[in-house]
């Protein structure tokens, strides 16, 4: 989806959306089994939008059009319900304080092994990695390197464990996770997390290991490298021990 321009993105997702919904509706199941599985697909589609407000616009699309359209009067206001709890598993309540299924994009870290390498047989965690885009950037530019995952979500988590199957992919809070195994760690957060990222890197981190930080910097360190390529994120990258 992020190959195209938008908003076709948004409007095939939707389409497909009112296309399952249908489908659905015509099988004689339950509208409310319908609109759950159609506001999942939605979900689902959203993921690998560039922007947060992108996944918003892409997510939102089929539940508020249903809402406008005539149809919702058939449904039972439970059914709403339905919509919201598969959010909840997507998203957890503890984890609305990290940030909100934010995909690496393809590419982003791309060079991070001639900034950062790491030697053979090491360890690397992608401390939220939501669907594993983290992960499969990260075995690109470490093929040999072991590497692990962590994420709260257990759709995410066994979506990303099917996706990446070489990666040991956990359930857990990435702030619980003891980094003192890892050679490097990669968040993709937003900039209200990186205070407590760099804390818990002081706190944990083995001298010489590497904290990657795409798209948002630690305020007041200064990195010991940053990856920059036209058109890309950057990578911010902290080497322990921190300051």
């Amino acid at each position: 989806m992020t190959a195209l321009r938008w908003p076709l993105p948004a409007l095939l997702a939707w389409g497909a959306c009112w296309a399952l919904f249908v489908a659905l509706s015509r099988t004689a199941a339950p509208l409310p089994l319908a609109l759950a599985l159609a506001a999942a697909l939605g979900l689902v589609l959203a993921l690998p939008a560039a922007t947060r407000w992108r996944r918003v616009f892409v997510a939102a699309g089929f539940p508020l059009s249903l809402a406008a359209s005539g149809l919702v009067a058939a449904l039972p206001g439970w059914a709403w319900l339905l919509a919201l709890a598969l959010l909840a598993l997507v998203y957890p309540l503890n984890a609305w304080r990290d940030a909100p299924m934010f995909p690496t994009p393809a590419g982003a870290l791309r060079g991070l092994a001639a900034l950062a390498p790491l030697p053979e047989g090491a360890s690397a965690l992608d401390a939220g990695c939501g669907l594993g885009d983290g992960l499969r950037e990260l075995h690109r530019e470490y093929p040999h390197a072991r590497l692990e995952g962590v994420e709260w979500s257990w759709p995410l988590r066994l979506g990303c464990a099917l996706r990446c199957r070489h990666a040991g992919v956990t359930r857990g809070d990435l702030w619980a996770s003891d980094w003192s195994r890892f050679d490097l760690v990669y968040l993709f957060q937003r900039p209200e997390s990186m205070p407590r990222a760099i804390a818990k890197a002081r706190a944990e981190l083995r001298p010489g290991a590497w904290l990657a930080s795409l798209e948002f910097e630690a305020p007041g360190i200064r990195p010991s490298a940053v990856l920059r390529e036209p058109g890309r994120k950057p990578v911010w990258l902290y080497r322990a021990p921190l300051p």
